[in-house]
């Protein structure tokens, strides 16, 4: 039998031997969340579509990783699919999110905090102009002229005329619904005012955004995009939720573009941004 000294001994040993196992994982985790989180700062980010706003281009609950490294260098191009933080609160979309997401999105700079991440096409930045353009055997679609030209990378895209190209007025409508309370789309107006928290995003920065729209002697209008913002719109026109309806995204909320498609693994592989 051994001496109660040496089984004391032994569990010391042992004691010390997981302390110190313990202490070794402990900074091993702190670590990986210290580089977890400056790679999800600087490097790329991941998102989950929760709409199909970007139909058939993106589908319905693609995961994708999006690079933030080389926007800050090369600012995307017209026509490339690009990622965003929103300049509101969405509600409805805050509530998709699943505990993951909302955990990386914690992660994010502080003035982005209760928003979230849009993936739509950039069609024009600070100082373009946007005129709609019926198109050819598309009954009400239109081409989007981008200061005075279709670009090539947007050619094969139609878009409905709605939100501000319908309504010059739109987005103090959005703002203001108690305003227009006989308005056809009122109900429509103060169900997304609630839903986005939007009038205080339009006093901010409406001021910065001078005179946007113009309307010709046709009624036709024409958007101009301000200094330091950009616009964005969905690839599914008629069910996409965009700069048609609540106006310009500042140029600090760009996330990046996605590059690879995680999940579903059917559809894994690289996302063609000019697609």
């Amino acid at each position: 039998m051994k001496p109660k000294s040496e089984d004391k001994e032994k569990g010391k040993v042992i004691y010390q031997k997981a302390k110190h196992e313990a202490w070794e994982w402990t900074k091993a985790f702190v670590i990986a969340f210290v580089i977890a989180i400056a790679v999800k700062l600087y490097v790329l980010d991941t998102m989950v579509v929760p709409t199909g706003s970007m139909l058939p281009t993106i589908q319905l609950n693609d995961r994708m990783f999006v690079d933030k490294i080389t926007s800050h260098y090369q600012w995307p191009q017209v026509g490339e699919i690009v990622v965003f933080w929103t300049p509101f609160v969405d509600k409805t979309a805050l509530g998709m999110l699943g505990p993951f997401d909302k955990l990386m999105d914690a992660l994010s700079p502080a003035k982005f905090h209760g928003h979230v991440k849009y993936v739509k096409r950039l069609v024009a930045v600070g100082g373009d102009t946007l005129k709609l353009v019926p198109a050819k055997d598309h009954p009400y679609l239109y081409h989007l002229q981008v200061n005075g030209k279709i670009p090539p990378t947007l050619s094969n895209r139609l878009y409905s005329k709605q939100g501000i190209f319908a309504d010059p007025n739109f987005y103090k409508k959005l703002a203001h619904p108690e305003k227009y309370p006989f308005d056809p789309n009122y109900r429509l107006l103060a169900y997304f005012n609630k839903d986005t928290d939007y009038t205080d995003v339009y006093e901010k920065y409406s001021k910065l955004w001078g005179k946007y729209v113009t309307v010709d002697s046709f009624g036709n209008v024409t958007i101009h995009v301000p200094k330091g913002f950009f616009f964005a719109m969905g690839d599914n026109t008629t069910d996409s939720f965009d700069s048609r309806y609540w106006g310009f995204v500042p140029d600090d909320n760009m996330v990046g573009s996605p590059f690879l498609r995680i999940w579903p693994l059917n559809r894994f592989g690289a996302v063609k941004l000019n697609r």
